[in-house]
């Protein structure tokens, strides 16, 4: 019986279609990661429209309340803080989903179960599959900004018209802040307490720091530059011109796109060779 099986035996350069491998690689990564998304699309469901209606309950609405009944929109420039609030929470959703899709399965694939190195003794190569873990982290970024957009709406924290440009400074943060924890992530040979470190001495203070709750103009101006230097400010700044339709100069436009686009592409820099360097071992 198995002569009969190995002598219908083609090979495997006849059962996988190398070139559309060689071309479509990063694809099939992506899939892989989105059907293990799929596992759990109770709890991201649960998550995407959980959390905004929490913070928009406590704060938008709790400490909003507060603020705008004290002079608070004067200082807003005339508009309630759930509206000045909006454009940050958003941004920060599309952040934190860019960094679970990047760096857990970063993780799991060099350190936990090295998932990474089965792919790779296939023809993917590791900037194949460090594509398509970026890709499948774009995927869940878009679902998580899709469900606080619905409950934006839902709450009139933003107006219809400013979803889709919304959609974008969101979306260019978790790009960015993603293509930064691949690269962190793929440099990590032992893990010990990495994500918690993230958390608390990255994603925490860039979170309080970063003129999501107020102006960042009214922080101590030693404080200013964590706002500087993070994508949430940047993020945030651009969801708020749009949304709030200020006017600002073109410079303004260019400084907060050309920092995001410049952390995704340091970040891309780093992390493909790293991916390349790792599987080669």
């Amino acid at each position: 019986m198995s002569d009969v099986k190995f002598s219908r035996w083609q090979g495997a350069p006849k059962l996988v279609d190398l070139d559309k491998l060689r071309w479509f690689g990063a694809f099939y990564v992506a899939e892989m990661r989105i059907r293990t998304m799929a596992k759990w699309w109770v709890t991201i469901v649960l998550n995407g429209f959980g959390n905004p209606v929490i913070y928009l309950l406590a704060i938008g609405i709790g400490v909003g309340t507060l603020v705008d009944a004290n002079g608070g929109a004067e200082a807003l420039g005339g508009f309630s803080y759930l509206q000045f609030l909006a454009p940050a929470l958003l941004a920060s959703a599309a952040m934190q989903s860019a960094m679970d899709e990047t760096a857990f399965p970063t993780l799991r694939g060099f350190v936990w179960d090295k998932g990474f190195f089965a792919l790779n003794a296939t023809r993917l190569t590791g900037r194949q599959i460090a594509e398509g873990v970026l890709m499948g982290a774009y995927v869940r970024v878009i679902l998580s900004i899709f469900f606080y957009e619905l409950v934006l709406l839902a709450f009139n924290a933003i107006p219809l018209n400013m979803a889709l440009p919304l959609f974008f400074s969101s979306f260019f943060a978790g790009l960015a802040w993603g293509s930064l924890i691949l690269a962190l992530s793929s440099n990590v040979v032992d893990d010990d307490g990495f994500i918690s470190l993230i958390f608390r001495f990255v994603v925490m203070p860039m979170f309080l720091f970063s003129g999501t709750f107020y102006p960042l103009e009214q922080m101590p101006i030693y404080l200013q530059w964590i706002g500087w230097i993070s994508p949430l400010w940047h993020a945030t700044s651009l969801g708020r011109i749009m949304s709030l339709e200020l006017s600002v100069e073109p410079w303004v436009w260019i400084m907060h796109l050309g920092f995001l686009a410049l952390l995704a592409i340091i970040g891309r820099a780093i992390a493909f060779p790293t991916f390349e360097r790792r599987l080669s071992k």
